[in-house]
C-alpha cells in the first residue's frame, strides 16, 4: 500500500478524465484492486495496522489531511459489512484527532 495522499491524487486525476457516476464506480473499483493486492495473504490484523501506522505517521508529518481520510472512508465503506465499517468510521475519527 502506498499512501493515503497518492491514492487521494490518483482518484483526483482519474475523475478529471471520466465522465459522471461512472468515474467514482471505475475508482472504487480499481482502488479496491490495489488494495486487494497489496494485501493478499495479509490478516485482518496485519491489514489494520498497516492502515493505521501509515495513517498516523502521514498525520504527524503533514501529508494526510481529515479530508484525505473522509476519501478513504467514502471508497472502502461500500465493500465493508457493518461491523467493518463501524471498525473504520472509528479508526478514521481517531485519526482525525492527531
Amino acid at each position: 500500500m502506498n499512501d493515503f495522499k497518492s491514492y487521494s491524487n490518483a482518484s483526483d486525476n482519474n475523475t478529471a478524465d471520466k465522465k459522471g457516476g461512472d468515474a467514482s464506480l471505475n475508482n472504487t473499483v480499481e482502488m479496491a484492486k490495489i488494495i486487494s493486492k497489496a494485501m493478499n495473504g495479509k490478516s485482518t490484523a496485519q491489514i489494520m495496522q498497516t492502515i493505521i501506522s501509515e495513517a498516523e505517521r502521514g498525520k504527524r508529518e503533514g501529508r494526510l489531511t481529515n479530508a484525505d481520510l473522509d476519501n478513504f472512508y467514502s471508497a472502502l465503506a461500500p465493500i465493508l459489512d457493518g461491523a467493518k465499517k463501524r471498525k473504520l468510521k472509528e479508526i478514521i475519527a481517531k485519526l482525525k484527532n492527531i
